[in-house]
């Protein structure tokens, strides 16, 4: 097994973090990682936009599974791509119990982004998952394992079963994910269970484990995961509240600035010396994206850190290019401006908005768009008063949230972040030929720091000057 990486390209989704940018960091040695998050969706959509450079159907043809990958075909692509202004094909929302097209896609999804971003290299890559996006888990993770992926990065929850997970799918073993239901009484059965060789058209050889990275915001909780995960947790990437799309909330009562941000205090900080006692290999994410913050975090016992806005707004990035060049073009300006939006996620946990013009960030783009939850990755489920499974998102329409049980003071100020992420990587649904999705795009508070990365006069910038740069104040004995 090769060593550790010094650098963690950030996992960022939905379909920033895509293949290219992924292969052109592993390339340069480093951790490539691409976003798990919503990637059947983006995969139908690149699908139904013809695939015009033949990638995703190049990847397929390496897919062990060859009827699988026909039939995944014949459902999503569009030979010369769908007319601009009609509408991508909907699909099946997550549920307990998927539809089978919907567990094929997430396999052949998250197999073809894997394979992508590994051609034509041996350097290390990666998939990052969130695991409040529980039902997608099963599948998607052993899609990306047939690809080889090397390492699987979590946050966004407590992810205490994903490493048995991982060790029954090198055999192809069923594998069980409980699902967290609200509501839920001790007596319901809310496991999710994926069973490989159902799927399966031939016997293949034991598949690769890949290394399993948590993403914790405490030592505390670093600690619980190696007590208590259903196997190796073999290190830790350690995210502050500077970090860009959704933060840990603050510890104790949230309390907001006169901006109406939360407030982070000293009780937020990570006790680094507990980290190091916990014996795993750990990186430091959120504001590290400098080559002075790498050298404190390698000072400090860190095995290296993870970037994220560095590489958002870098050339390969999967960000769509109207809006990479806007938000580059403020940062040149010295006007970039990141909020930290109490309210602005499904999940109720503070998340990190570019202030942008013709985004959701901005008053009259939101007031604007109609309430409308047809992709789904952020419901809650809750249990029914049937005892049944149902789904409530509180940026859905507000009479629809509420007959499902959930309080009306919760979809203030909610957004749909699923279309609007998804709008932002390139693919925004278009409705009725008229509304097109808004984007949204999040950051970390380190946006204005990009000007380093810009030329003059210029608002382009490679992967590969992000690492050389941040690599460029490490000495070859500090390097792993």
């Amino acid at each position: 097994m090769p060593g550790w990486p010094t650098i963690i390209q950030g996992g960022m989704g939905v379909g920033i973090s895509d293949w290219r940018v992924a292969r052109a960091v592993a390339r340069l040695g480093q951790l490539g990682v691409v976003s798990g998050t919503a990637l059947d969706q983006v995969f139908a959509r690149r699908l139904q936009e013809g695939d015009p450079d033949g990638h995703l159907r190049r990847a397929l043809e390496h897919f062990p599974f060859p009827e699988m990958a026909g039939r995944v075909l014949r459902l999503y692509f569009r030979a010369g791509g769908k007319p601009a202004r009609e509408a991508y094909r909907t699909l099946p929302m997550q549920a307990k119990d998927n539809p089978r097209e919907l567990q094929e896609l997430c396999i052949v999804a998250n197999f073809a982004e894997v394979w992508l971003a590994r051609e034509g290299h041996d350097g290390p890559v990666g998939i990052n998952y969130l695991e409040k996006i529980q039902i997608p888990h099963l599948p998607s993770l052993y899609g990306s394992m047939l690809a080889g992926v090397g390492y699987v990065l979590m946050g966004a929850g407590v992810p205490m079963k994903i490493p048995g997970v991982l060790e029954r799918f090198v055999r192809h073993e069923d594998a069980v994910y409980p699902l967290h239901v609200a509501g839920a009484e001790a007596e319901d059965d809310h496991t999710i269970t994926f069973a490989p060789r159902e799927y399966m058209e031939c016997d293949l050889p034991l598949l690769a484990r890949p290394r399993f990275l948590a993403i914790v915001a405490s030592a505390t909780l670093a600690a619980t995961l190696l007590a208590r995960a259903n196997g190796v947790v073999d290190g830790f990437v350690v995210e502050g509240p500077a970090a860009g799309g959704h933060n840990a909330p603050p510890r104790g009562r949230l309390q907001l600035d006169a901006a109406g941000e939360p407030i982070y205090g000293e009780r937020d900080r990570v006790d680094l010396g507990k980290m190091r006692e916990l014996g795993r290999p750990f990186w430091l994410a959120g504001g590290y994206g400098t080559p002075e913050k790498l050298a404190e975090a390698l000072t400090n016992g860190a095995a290296g850190v993870q970037v994220g806005t560095a590489f958002a707004y870098c050339a390969e990035s999967g960000m769509r290019a109207d809006l990479r060049r806007a938000v580059l073009e403020q940062v040149a300006a010295g006007g970039a401006r990141v909020a930290t939006d109490a309210q602005a996620s499904p999940t109720g946990f503070p998340f990190k908005v570019v202030q942008l013009a013709g985004t959701l960030s901005e008053a009259t783009t939101y007031a604007a768009r109609p309430r409308i939850c047809d992709l789904g990755y952020l419901r809650e489920p809750y249990r029914t008063p049937e005892g049944g499974i149902g789904f409530r998102c509180p940026a859905e329409p507000v009479s629809l949230y509420v007959s499902k049980g959930g309080r009306a003071e919760n979809t203030t100020g909610r957004k749909c972040l699923c279309n609007g992420l998804v709008a932002t990587c390139g693919h925004p649904q278009a409705r009725n030929g008229k509304h097109i999705e808004p984007g949204i795009v999040t950051s970390g508070d380190e946006l204005p720091a990009l000007a380093r990365f810009l030329p003059p006069a210029s608002t382009t910038y490679a992967a590969a000057d992000v690492v050389e740069t941040l690599l460029a104040g490490v000495g070859a004995g500090q390097a792993q």
